[in-house]
């Protein structure tokens, strides 16, 4: 079954949130690399990075995540109007706030005195849970581009 209408797919084309998410979505993967990158050069040997930009790319890399999220759910409000939680993006909300509540424990336990160590695993596992969260949409986008083709070819 269709994610969209007829009528939804041209708003989708249309909206202005569609072309906001396809310039940022990019730039997060880039942040989610680097961050990655960051992290894991410190891991192997601290003397790489100074832990100050495993700590910028991890909140960089926080914003660009929740940017995507309210821009997101303009997105939702304007095709399905509501704000999160629309049934055609329910198991992609559900993700991203999965996703989003692991990239918290890391700013409690830096506030808290942590130690880098522990804040790096932290890290780890907060990427880790981004990209299966972006592996299952990346995965549903794909499917639902097919069924997008498949359609376009019924009606020609």
């Amino acid at each position: 079954m269709p994610r969209y209408t007829p009528e939804q797919l041209a708003l989708r084309n249309a909206s202005i949130w569609t072309t906001v998410q396809l310039m940022l979505a990019p730039i997060q993967f880039v942040a989610f690399l680097v961050g990655v990158a960051v992290t894991y050069f410190y891991y192997r040997d601290s003397g790489t990075f100074p832990f100050y930009w495993v700590n910028v790319a991890f909140l960089f890399k926080t914003f660009m995540f929740a940017l995507m999220f309210y821009t997101g759910a303009y997105f939702e409000k304007e095709l399905f109007d509501k704000w999160i939680f629309s049934k055609e993006f329910m198991l992609e909300d559900i993700g991203s706030v999965i996703a989003g509540i692991f990239f918290l424990p890391y700013y409690f336990f830096a506030f808290t005195g942590a130690s880098r160590e522990f804040l790096v695993w932290a890290a780890f596992i907060a990427y880790f849970v981004y990209c299966a969260n972006s592996v299952q949409y990346l995965v549903r986008i794909s499917l639902e581009k097919r069924g997008e083709r498949r359609s376009m070819q019924g009606h020609a």
